[in-house]
């Protein structure tokens, strides 16, 4: 079986994702990822709005009704929760070989 060719992610898609497990509103999700990297990856508004129009094409994230009309809200979708997990696995395994072959 080979890989999906959705892989491997983006380190920003990644904490787009990772930050979507909850839903969120595009500026609440700059902050998340911002916060999730550990101050590591930021982006701009124009950034993440084209990643977001790429995750909803890909089917990875879906909008959410909102409280707030002026706001737009997105969550991850099951099959943006199974990429995410196999990306995991994915550095998992570099780790690992990583680890074992520096030893």
């Amino acid at each position: 079986m080979g890989r999906d060719t959705n892989l491997p992610l983006t380190e920003t898609v990644y904490y787009i994702l990772l930050a979507l497990t909850e839903p969120a509103h595009g500026y609440l999700i700059m902050q998340k990822v911002e916060e999730l990297s550990g101050g590591q990856v930021r982006m701009a508004a124009g950034t993440l709005y084209g990643a977001i129009e790429n995750l909803m094409k890909l089917k990875f994230i879906e909008p959410v009704r909102s409280e707030d009309s002026r706001r737009k809200v997105y969550v991850i979708t099951e099959k943006g929760m199974e990429i995410l997990r196999l990306d995991l696995e994915r550095m998992n395994h570099m780790i690992q070989v990583t680890k074992s072959t520096l030893r």
